[in-house]
Order: C-alpha cells, then structure tokens, then sequence
C-alpha cells in the first residue's frame, strides 16, 4: 500500500471516530473542521487548487466515497452519520492500513455490481480495480460536485429559517396545514401562548375529532424529553399533537413520542418541515410561498 493511501487510512479513521462522538450526525463542514483540528495536515494537503479551496477537503470527500457504499457512513442532506457497521469496521480494523483495504475492498464490490447490473462492462475480477482511487476522476469530481451542491442548498435553508421572526415562522407553519387541507382555526398572536401556536381541524367547522395542537419553535438546540413531556401535558385523548421544532429533537425525545400509545404526537424537524414545504409547494398560495421562496433544480444523481 503506498504512503499516500495509508495516510487517507489515517483520516479516514480520525474522521470516524469524530462521527461516534456525534452518533446523531454533524454536518460535513463541522466534521471536516474537526478533522483537520485533530491531525496535522501535510504540505501536500494544505496546499490550494487554483480556485482557492485546499486539497485536504477533496480528498477526504474522495475518501468517504468507498465508506458510504460500503455502508459504513451515511450523508443525509450535507450531514454525515456513522452506521452501526461503520463503528463495528473500527474495531474489526484498528490499522489505518487494513481500513482503507477493507473499505475499498467492499466499494469494489458495489462498483462491480452495479456496472454488471446495468450491462455496463464485462464482469471483472478484483484484480482489476484496485480501489477507489481507479475510479475515473471526472466520476469522483462529479460525485463531490453533487454533495457540496446539495449541502450548500441545505445549509441556505436552514440559514433562511433561523432569521424568520418566530411569529412568521409560525404562520408559515399554519400556511403549511392549510396546503395540506387541514383547517386552520387558531394562531396564537405574538406572547405568551400556553404552549399552543396553532390550533387546526380535519373538518371546517372544527365539530368532528382530532383537534390538532400545534407547537412550533423555531431555535437550534434539540428539544428534549422534558419539553416533550411538557407539550403532551396538554395533549388530550381526542387531540393530535404537532411539535415542529427547526433544531429537531434528541433521540430520547423521539423515542418517548414513538412509546405514545393513547396519545397522538408527530415531531417535525427541518429536514421534514422542508420536504413537506415541497411537497405541498403547488397548493400554496402566493402570500405563502413568497414567506418560503424554493426553486427545484435538478441533477444528474451521479453512479459514483
């Protein structure tokens, strides 16, 4: 194995253990960030391509390729998780060296399945690749394209609704319910709301059962089980519980929302928030989508 791939062995298991200490995933960006703070970057990898950006950050992105077809690492909207099987390769691997042959191994696998699959090429035996590194560089190039284009849009969002003004925000969930066509009866104006922004129905005259209880919070920490506990308090049998909060919510919370039996919750982070926004997008109306401007713009998914 040359020097340069077990130096991205090195990274790659720094860059793992980073991932266990965030088991609910930290964004591509604060891990790289981290990264670099716990090595010591060669001459090599601190050095700068033309258009500015150092080498250190695309040949990890390069890296992390072969570990998420390997199923060890996975990257959901521009934050990067560790599997189970990626904290379990750590330990079946503690060399460096022996984790980048394993990873590598294992993309080889998926590489060759999907190129036979798709009657691309001839079955090929191991031999023929060697690892990710003989992948055609316009492939990789297009691959890390894609997930910095997805993480940048991602990151914009989320930027975008955590300077809303709470009350906007609010009405921007309500402007959501409507789309859905659920009937909107009651917001909460600006104050104290006795934990309750917004009150909704499944029928226009708010006469038939679940009424829905919305609680929205637009903040960066993760609510917890206590502000969970604190919002079903108010949650009736008859009631439906809607808790959106931008920062999501600590597993524990989500666990004990899944434990609910008698009582109905639904938790709804961004991520969500978002895909519903867009899902619905069409049966907004104008006041609401300029609250919440989005453009799709479509890709190429690349194989890679």
């Amino acid at each position: 194995m040359s020097e340069r791939q077990s130096r991205v062995g090195e990274l790659l298991m720094q860059l793992f253990h980073i991932l266990q200490e965030n088991p609910d995933g930290i964004p591509a960006n604060q891990a790289l960030r981290r990264l670099e703070s716990a090595v010591t970057l060669t001459p090599f990898e601190n050095s700068r391509y033309e258009g500015g950006s150092r080498r250190f950050e695309k040949i990890v992105r390069f890296a992390t390729v072969s570990c998420v077809k390997a199923g060890w690492m996975l990257k959901v909207k521009g934050v990067w998780f560790i599997t189970e099987e990626g904290s379990a390769a750590l330990i079946a691997h503690p060399n460096p060296n022996d984790l980048y042959r394993a990873a590598s191994k294992m993309y080889r696998s998926w590489k060759q399945t999907a190129r036979t699959v798709a009657n691309e090429y001839p079955k090929s035996t191991a031999s023929e690749v060697s690892d990710v590194d003989d992948v055609e560089p316009e492939e990789l190039e297009s691959s890390v394209t894609f997930e910095q284009a997805e993480e940048q849009a991602a990151a914009e969002i989320d930027a975008f609704l955590a300077q809303i003004p709470p009350f906007e925000f609010q009405q921007l969930v309500a402007d959501l319910l409507l789309a859905m066509e659920y009937h909107v009866t009651w917001i909460a104006p600006p104050g104290k709301d006795g934990g309750v922004d917004i009150i909704a129905h499944t029928d226009p005259l708010g006469t038939r059962p679940p009424r829905i209880k919305v609680q929205v919070k637009r903040q960066q920490q993760k609510v917890d089980i206590a502000g969970l506990k604190s919002f079903l308090a108010i949650i009736n049998n008859d009631d439906v519980g809607l808790f959106v909060c931008t920062g999501g919510f600590t597993r524990d919370a989500e666990e004990y929302a899944r434990s609910q039996e008698s009582r109905k919750i639904t938790l709804i982070n961004s991520d969500r928030l978002v895909g519903l926004w867009i899902q619905y997008y069409s049966q907004l109306d104008e006041l609401a989508r300029r609250r919440f401007p989005l453009t799709p713009i479509y890709f190429l998914t690349p194989e890679v």
